[in-house]
């Protein structure tokens, strides 16, 4: 087999075959009696109007899929940026310094398991409005994995490469740029797509509590509506949203090491 049919199998045909597996198990499952669960078809029927006018606004709850999806997204890249922004430092500080790995450890150990259930009524008692909340919360809750791998990596550097710098007499910034993240990069892009994925999760659980439009806000809805076949359609969103928002992570990882 040559390389350009091994791709289209590995990336083609074993992905549709799994989808086909998943969807002819689903369509099993719900023709089960005394199953509540909607069948392929009946879940296609009852959304298509979401997908095939993906950006119709009808009412605040009822827009098209996409137009949700794009209100979770524009509080995501808020909160993820906003993670980003503390943690890759805090990470920085944690990696090079003991003393601040002494001081600081059991606090993120305690802190890190927090669920954003716990969190996000805090961020409502903070700032008592639900956008600024969720924000909180993404970026408390998505932080913990770019913090620990940023840490990690700069741990990794070989000793050799700081004994260079030193001989050289590299002020701290150009170290910084030149020795610390370069060979720390692989570590952190790992917690970047890790503090990724936790940003797209922790907003679904935010807009589903304080039922803000979004794709959590509407699932939550049609939940309490009783409407299963919506509930379908936003889990589906939900893991394709978050399956491009890693593979786009990955590219930008990879544009970054051929740089």
């Amino acid at each position: 087999m040559n390389k350009e049919n091994q791709f289209k199998f590995d990336w083609v045909i074993l992905p549709l075959l799994a989808a086909v597996t998943v969807i002819v198990l689903w369509a099993m499952v719900s023709s089960i009696q005394g199953v509540s669960l909607p069948s392929p078809l009946k879940t296609w029927e009852a959304s298509k109007l979401y997908i095939l006018e993906p950006f119709a606004k009808r009412g605040e709850l009822d827009q098209g899929i996409l137009r949700f999806t794009w209100y979770s997204l524009v509080l995501v890249v808020k909160g993820y940026a906003l993670a980003l922004i503390v943690g890759t430092p805090l990470g920085f500080l944690l990696g090079v310094s003991k003393l601040f790995t002494k001081s600081l450890d059991p606090l993120i150990q305690v802190l890190r398991p927090v669920s954003p259930l716990a969190w996000l009524p805090l961020g409502l008692i903070l700032f008592q409005k639900s956008e600024p909340a969720a924000i909180f919360t993404i970026a408390i809750c998505a932080m913990w994995p770019t913090v620990l791998n940023t840490a990690m990596g700069v741990r990794a550097i070989p000793q050799d490469y700081l004994n260079v710098a030193r001989v050289l007499k590299l002020s701290r910034s150009r170290t910084l740029f030149k020795i610390l993240i370069p060979a720390a990069l692989p570590y952190m892009f790992t917690g970047f797509r890790l503090s990724l994925g936790i940003a797209w999760l922790v907003i679904v659980a935010a807009e589903m509590l304080t039922g803000a439009p979004g794709v959590g806000g509407f699932l939550w809805q049609e939940y309490n509506s009783l409407i299963y076949e919506h509930i379908i359609l936003c889990i589906l969103t939900i893991g394709i949203i978050g399956f491009v928002l890693d593979r786009l992570m990955s590219l930008v990882e990879q544009r970054f090491k051929t740089a």
